[in-house]
Protein backbone atom coordinates (compact mmCIF):
# COMPACT_ATOMS: atom_id res chain seq x y z
CA UNK A 1 0.00 0.00 0.00
CA UNK A 2 1.13 3.17 -1.07
CA UNK A 3 2.19 5.68 1.94
CA UNK A 4 0.09 9.01 1.61
CA UNK A 5 1.50 12.65 1.16
CA UNK A 6 3.25 14.28 5.24
CA UNK A 7 4.26 17.02 6.25
CA UNK A 8 6.78 16.39 9.63
CA UNK A 9 8.95 19.04 11.33
CA UNK A 10 12.32 18.16 11.17
CA UNK A 11 14.03 20.63 13.47
CA UNK A 12 12.57 23.51 14.80
CA UNK A 13 11.02 26.27 12.62
CA UNK A 14 11.83 23.46 9.85
CA UNK A 15 9.27 21.39 8.36
CA UNK A 16 9.59 18.58 5.24
CA UNK A 17 7.17 17.74 2.67
CA UNK A 18 7.14 14.46 1.28
CA UNK A 19 4.79 12.52 -1.27
CA UNK A 20 4.77 9.24 -3.10
CA UNK A 21 5.38 9.02 -7.04
CA UNK A 22 1.88 7.91 -8.04
CA UNK A 23 0.23 10.90 -6.69
CA UNK A 24 0.81 11.85 -10.20
CA UNK A 25 -1.66 9.44 -11.10
CA UNK A 26 -4.28 12.44 -10.60
CA UNK A 27 -2.82 14.41 -12.84
CA UNK A 28 -0.20 16.87 -13.20
CA UNK A 29 -2.11 20.12 -11.76
CA UNK A 30 -4.04 17.84 -9.63
CA UNK A 31 -0.47 16.56 -7.84
CA UNK A 32 1.07 20.01 -7.91
CA UNK A 33 -1.81 22.24 -6.36
CA UNK A 34 -2.23 19.40 -3.94
CA UNK A 35 1.81 19.60 -2.93
CA UNK A 36 1.28 23.25 -2.56
CA UNK A 37 -1.78 23.42 -0.29
CA UNK A 38 0.95 21.24 1.71
CA UNK A 39 2.99 23.52 1.63
CA UNK A 40 0.99 26.29 2.45
CA UNK A 41 0.22 24.35 5.26
CA UNK A 42 3.27 23.80 6.58
CA UNK A 43 4.68 27.85 6.73
CA UNK A 44 1.66 28.22 8.67
CA UNK A 45 3.49 26.90 12.00
CA UNK A 46 7.15 26.41 10.34
CA UNK A 47 9.65 29.27 8.91
CA UNK A 48 10.53 27.21 6.21
CA UNK A 49 9.44 24.08 4.42
CA UNK A 50 11.49 21.84 2.30
CA UNK A 51 11.23 18.83 0.22
CA UNK A 52 14.24 15.97 -0.64
CA UNK A 53 13.72 15.07 -4.48
CA UNK A 54 15.79 12.42 -5.70
CA UNK A 55 17.77 13.61 -9.01
CA UNK A 56 16.48 10.53 -11.48
CA UNK A 57 12.75 11.68 -10.24
CA UNK A 58 12.23 14.53 -12.85
CA UNK A 59 8.08 14.55 -12.35
CA UNK A 60 9.09 15.14 -8.52
CA UNK A 61 11.53 18.13 -9.81
CA UNK A 62 8.72 19.71 -11.54
CA UNK A 63 5.75 19.37 -8.84
CA UNK A 64 8.32 20.99 -6.28
CA UNK A 65 8.91 23.65 -8.57
CA UNK A 66 5.87 24.46 -9.46
CA UNK A 67 4.42 23.65 -6.08
CA UNK A 68 6.28 27.40 -5.10
CA UNK A 69 9.24 25.68 -3.65
CA UNK A 70 12.88 26.89 -4.61
CA UNK A 71 15.74 24.75 -5.88
CA UNK A 72 18.86 25.02 -3.53
CA UNK A 73 21.08 22.26 -4.59
CA UNK A 74 22.52 18.95 -4.01
CA UNK A 75 22.65 17.36 -0.61
CA UNK A 76 24.83 14.75 -1.18
CA UNK A 77 24.89 11.72 -0.03
CA UNK A 78 22.55 13.20 2.52
CA UNK A 79 19.72 10.64 2.49
CA UNK A 80 20.39 6.98 3.70
CA UNK A 81 18.52 4.21 2.33
CA UNK A 82 19.52 0.31 2.34
CA UNK A 83 23.13 1.19 3.99
CA UNK A 84 23.51 3.15 1.15
CA UNK A 85 24.17 7.13 0.64
CA UNK A 86 22.03 9.01 -2.01
CA UNK A 87 22.27 12.34 -3.36
CA UNK A 88 19.03 14.60 -2.73
CA UNK A 89 17.93 17.95 -4.53
CA UNK A 90 17.18 20.11 -1.80
CA UNK A 91 14.08 22.45 -2.72
CA UNK A 92 12.68 24.97 0.11
CA UNK A 93 10.17 27.68 0.46
CA UNK A 94 10.21 30.35 3.39
CA UNK A 95 7.18 31.87 5.07
CA UNK A 96 9.06 35.51 3.78
CA UNK A 97 9.38 34.30 0.10
CA UNK A 98 6.64 36.78 -2.19
CA UNK A 99 4.19 34.93 -3.53
CA UNK A 100 4.68 33.15 -7.27
CA UNK A 101 1.52 34.87 -8.32
CA UNK A 102 3.42 38.07 -8.00
CA UNK A 103 6.06 38.82 -10.90
CA UNK A 104 8.97 38.96 -8.22
CA UNK A 105 8.29 36.03 -6.70
CA UNK A 106 7.57 34.44 -9.95
CA UNK A 107 10.95 35.47 -11.26
CA UNK A 108 12.67 33.97 -8.46
CA UNK A 109 10.89 30.43 -8.67
CA UNK A 110 13.12 30.50 -12.41
CA UNK A 111 16.05 31.98 -11.39
CA UNK A 112 16.34 29.06 -8.63
CA UNK A 113 16.36 26.09 -11.05
CA UNK A 114 17.28 27.67 -14.72
CA UNK A 115 20.71 26.63 -15.78
CA UNK A 116 23.67 28.80 -14.46
CA UNK A 117 27.10 28.78 -16.39
CA UNK A 118 30.46 29.47 -15.11
CA UNK A 119 32.47 32.47 -16.74
CA UNK A 120 35.98 33.11 -16.61
CA UNK A 121 37.40 36.84 -17.79
CA UNK A 122 41.12 37.01 -18.87
CA UNK A 123 43.42 39.59 -20.20
CA UNK A 124 45.77 39.58 -23.28
CA UNK A 125 48.78 41.52 -22.13
CA UNK A 126 51.43 42.42 -25.07
CA UNK A 127 55.27 43.57 -24.98
CA UNK A 128 57.15 45.57 -27.86
CA UNK A 129 57.79 42.31 -29.40
CA UNK A 130 54.16 41.37 -29.48
CA UNK A 131 54.44 38.22 -27.15
CA UNK A 132 52.15 37.41 -24.67
CA UNK A 133 51.99 38.11 -21.06
CA UNK A 134 51.66 34.16 -19.65
CA UNK A 135 51.40 32.74 -15.93
CA UNK A 136 52.41 29.56 -14.59
CA UNK A 137 49.94 28.58 -11.80
CA UNK A 138 50.40 26.48 -8.96
CA UNK A 139 47.03 24.45 -9.20
CA UNK A 140 47.76 22.90 -12.82
CA UNK A 141 50.88 22.08 -14.91
CA UNK A 142 50.13 24.37 -17.83
CA UNK A 143 50.50 27.95 -18.21
CA UNK A 144 47.33 30.30 -18.98
CA UNK A 145 46.29 34.08 -19.49
CA UNK A 146 45.98 35.93 -16.30
CA UNK A 147 42.66 35.77 -14.95
CA UNK A 148 39.45 34.26 -13.26
CA UNK A 149 36.27 33.23 -12.61
CA UNK A 150 34.21 36.02 -12.22
CA UNK A 151 31.95 36.52 -9.56
CA UNK A 152 27.96 36.64 -8.84
CA UNK A 153 26.62 39.68 -9.88
CA UNK A 154 30.48 41.32 -11.27
CA UNK A 155 30.71 42.16 -14.66
CA UNK A 156 33.46 39.91 -16.99
CA UNK A 157 35.12 43.58 -17.54
CA UNK A 158 35.39 44.42 -14.07
CA UNK A 159 36.05 40.72 -13.02
CA UNK A 160 39.33 40.28 -15.13
CA UNK A 161 40.55 43.80 -13.59
CA UNK A 162 39.87 42.92 -10.15
CA UNK A 163 41.84 39.32 -10.76
CA UNK A 164 45.01 41.23 -12.30
CA UNK A 165 45.07 43.77 -9.65
CA UNK A 166 44.27 40.78 -6.48
CA UNK A 167 46.92 38.27 -8.19
CA UNK A 168 49.54 40.66 -9.88
CA UNK A 169 49.50 43.82 -8.44
CA UNK A 170 49.11 45.90 -11.24
CA UNK A 171 46.09 47.98 -12.84
CA UNK A 172 45.00 47.36 -15.97
CA UNK A 173 41.42 48.04 -17.46
CA UNK A 174 39.97 45.80 -19.69
CA UNK A 175 39.92 46.86 -23.61
CA UNK A 176 37.99 45.42 -25.90
CA UNK A 177 36.63 41.87 -25.92
CA UNK A 178 38.52 40.05 -28.02
CA UNK A 179 37.33 36.62 -28.06
CA UNK A 180 34.14 34.26 -26.49
CA UNK A 181 35.78 31.33 -25.94
CA UNK A 182 32.84 28.42 -24.92
CA UNK A 183 35.20 25.27 -22.94
CA UNK A 184 33.69 22.02 -22.87
CA UNK A 185 32.98 20.14 -19.37
CA UNK A 186 37.13 18.92 -19.09
CA UNK A 187 39.19 17.28 -15.95
CA UNK A 188 36.44 17.16 -13.15
CA UNK A 189 35.38 20.96 -14.59
CA UNK A 190 31.68 21.65 -16.15
CA UNK A 191 31.60 23.71 -18.91
CA UNK A 192 32.09 27.16 -18.96
CA UNK A 193 32.31 30.76 -21.25
CA UNK A 194 35.91 32.46 -21.35
CA UNK A 195 36.29 36.21 -22.23
CA UNK A 196 39.31 37.66 -22.98
CA UNK A 197 39.82 41.15 -23.33
CA UNK A 198 42.28 43.47 -24.72
CA UNK A 199 45.02 44.26 -22.13
CA UNK A 200 47.13 46.65 -24.70
CA UNK A 201 50.83 46.75 -24.66
CA UNK A 202 53.18 46.67 -21.80
CA UNK A 203 57.26 47.77 -20.97
CA UNK A 204 59.09 44.43 -22.06
CA UNK A 205 59.98 44.41 -18.21
CA UNK A 206 56.99 44.71 -16.72
CA UNK A 207 56.88 40.91 -14.89
CA UNK A 208 59.66 42.33 -13.10
CA UNK A 209 57.11 44.89 -11.57
CA UNK A 210 54.30 42.79 -10.76
CA UNK A 211 53.53 41.37 -6.98
CA UNK A 212 52.18 38.12 -7.74
CA UNK A 213 49.47 36.03 -5.41
CA UNK A 214 52.06 33.27 -4.55
CA UNK A 215 48.83 30.84 -3.89
CA UNK A 216 48.39 31.03 -7.10
CA UNK A 217 50.89 32.14 -9.36
CA UNK A 218 54.55 31.05 -9.70
CA UNK A 219 55.47 33.09 -12.52
CA UNK A 220 54.94 35.40 -15.31
CA UNK A 221 56.73 35.94 -18.71
CA UNK A 222 56.21 37.22 -22.07
CA UNK A 223 56.14 34.36 -24.02
CA UNK A 224 56.10 34.03 -28.05
CA UNK A 225 53.77 31.51 -29.82
CA UNK A 226 55.94 28.68 -29.83
CA UNK A 227 56.61 28.78 -26.17
CA UNK A 228 52.92 29.17 -25.51
CA UNK A 229 52.41 25.68 -27.45
CA UNK A 230 55.44 24.17 -25.44
CA UNK A 231 54.33 25.53 -22.09
CA UNK A 232 49.99 25.46 -22.57
CA UNK A 233 47.68 22.88 -23.35
CA UNK A 234 46.21 22.90 -26.74
CA UNK A 235 43.17 24.21 -26.58
CA UNK A 236 44.83 27.72 -24.40
CA UNK A 237 47.31 27.87 -27.34
CA UNK A 238 44.11 27.92 -29.94
CA UNK A 239 42.20 30.91 -27.75
CA UNK A 240 45.45 32.77 -27.43
CA UNK A 241 45.85 32.78 -30.92
CA UNK A 242 41.90 33.51 -31.82
CA UNK A 243 42.59 36.79 -29.25
CA UNK A 244 45.90 37.77 -31.27
CA UNK A 245 43.81 37.36 -34.38
CA UNK A 246 40.86 39.40 -32.69
CA UNK A 247 43.44 42.41 -32.05
CA UNK A 248 43.65 42.73 -36.00
CA UNK A 249 40.20 41.64 -37.33
CA UNK A 250 37.46 42.15 -34.02
CA UNK A 251 36.21 40.21 -31.78
CA UNK A 252 35.49 36.29 -32.83
CA UNK A 253 33.37 33.26 -30.87
CA UNK A 254 35.50 29.86 -30.46
CA UNK A 255 34.59 26.63 -28.84
CA UNK A 256 37.74 25.44 -27.53
CA UNK A 257 39.77 28.12 -29.04
CA UNK A 258 38.32 26.69 -32.62
CA UNK A 259 35.88 28.87 -34.75
CA UNK A 260 33.60 26.00 -35.35
CA UNK A 261 32.46 23.64 -32.59
CA UNK A 262 34.46 20.47 -32.03
CA UNK A 263 33.53 16.88 -32.21
CA UNK A 264 34.33 16.00 -28.79
CA UNK A 265 35.46 17.58 -25.47
CA UNK A 266 39.15 18.35 -24.93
Amino acid sequence: MTLPPSLSTTRPGVARVWWPADLVESGFREATAFVAALVARGLHDHGRVEAWIDPADETAQRIATWAGLQREGILRGGYVEDGQYHDRIMYARLATDPPISEPGGFRALLNSFLPRKRAISQLLMRDSQDRVLMCELTYKPDWDLPGGVIEVGESPAAGVTREIDEECGIHVPAGPLLVTDWLPAWSGWDDALCLVFDGGVHDDDLPRHLTLEAREIRAVRFCTLDEIRAHCAEFTTRRVEAALAGVRAGATYTESGRPSSPTESE
